[in-house]
């Protein structure tokens, strides 16, 4: 892998390694684009099969955080780190104080919280050596759980995509296919069961299905099955990739709506299912309540006001459906558009105002 061409051609500002040999860190911190604040992004620790496949995750997760971040509408950039390990049996505490020396080392130019492989324990110990971490316990000003926050953001997003597909945005009566009933999608459950919305779930695990059954009069099916079932919207809350050549031709909703990343197989899929009329919502727009729950901390975290920002949600994938039908693009491009117009307005703002203060030192 040739680093600098990559970084070059996808517009990379800066790739850190971070190196300790006492607590045997091994961790890669990618900032993608700082134009519109400091980068944000979790903390991955996976069992990585050789260096070249953990940089590039970092670098692939940076860039999509930049994405998220700016069609979330917040003043951040994209960031990702990977450490080299396994969470179960490679950390320690002198692990993620070290990297939290280091990120303390940049200033600022990078804020890392949760993700695969870490705990809220392991921000905390970050948070000994740094400020710049978010979801640390709440002891320390944190906001807790995000998965709440995270449903109520896929929730109106669901009620967004409704109106584009039905006309109105209530999901009384709509019949909704959920595929997994974790932590995020129970309470997912629990918005569309108060509004009178028939859930179809299916999960691997058969004690979430219960619980989703007993709570909200859910109908189980098979987790084969659920992608077939007569339903007007599809919420993929579990695995990525669901949407592919053998899922799409099963399909009879005509929303895909949920909280599960990277949704789309490849791009093809959300070509095709556009050419389909399948209205889908964008994953890392519906699904960006959590990033946006953490990114309130840095203000001092204010429930209210982050639940109001989640609520935008609604917004975003209303102007992801008008860009996608002004530039007949589908709505996965219409999304990376509202994040690529929000950066370069303020690209150019900046430039504006850097160009103007330039004539006035020369005008003295």
């Amino acid at each position: 892998m040739e680093i600098f061409k990559y970084m070059e051609t996808y517009d990379y500002e800066q790739l850190v390694f971070c190196q300790d040999k006492t607590s045997g860190l091994k961790a890669i911190i990618a900032i993608h684009d700082t134009t519109l604040g400091p980068a944000l992004g979790g903390t991955r620790m996976w069992n990585y099969a050789t260096e070249e496949e953990a940089i590039e995750d970092a670098l692939r997760l940076a860039k999509g955080m930049t994405y998220k971040n700016a069609a979330a509408g917040l003043n951040l950039g994209g960031g990702k780190t990977v450490i080299i390990g396994d969470p179960l049996k490679d950390k320690n505490e002198e692990m993620f104080r070290a990297f939290g020396r280091f990120i303390q080392g940049l200033n600022g130019r990078y804020i890392t919280a949760e993700d695969v492989g870490t705990t809220v324990a392991d921000m905390d110990l970050i948070h000994e050596e740094t400020n710049y971490v978010t979801g640390i316990s709440e002891a320390f000003g944190s906001s807790g759980n995000p998965s709440p926050v995270t449903a109520y953001g896929v929730y109106v997003g669901m009620k967004a995509a409704a109106k584009e597909a039905f006309g109105s945005d209530s999901l009384e009566g709509k019949t909704i296919a959920v595929q997994g009933v974790g932590n995020v999608a129970y309470t997912l459950c629990e918005y569309l069961h108060k509004e009178g919305a028939k859930l179809i779930v299916a999960d691997i695990n058969q004690t979430s299905v219960d619980r989703a059954v007993n709570a909200f009069g859910a109908v189980q099916v098979d987790v084969n099955d659920i992608y077939s079932v007569e339903a007007d919207i599809f919420a993929p809350c579990a695995l990525g990739a669901i949407i592919n050549d053998n899922t799409i031709p099963q399909l009879k909703a005509k929303v895909i709506a949920g909280s599960a990343n990277n949704q789309l197989r490849d791009t093809t899929h959300g070509d095709l299912i556009h050419e389909m009329g399948i209205v889908y919502a964008p994953d890392y727009v519906i699904n960006s309540g959590g990033v946006i729950n953490v990114a309130d901390e840095l203000n001092g975290y204010n429930a209210d006001r982050a639940m109001k920002r989640v609520a935008t949600i609604y917004d975003k994938i209303e102007r992801i459906f008008e860009i996608s039908k002004r530039d007949g693009v589908p709505s996965y491009v219409a999304a990376d558009r509202l994040a690529e117009e929000r950066i370069a307005r303020v690209s150019k703002s900046r430039s504006q105002f850097l160009q103007n203060g330039k004539h006035i030192l020369n005008g003295r």
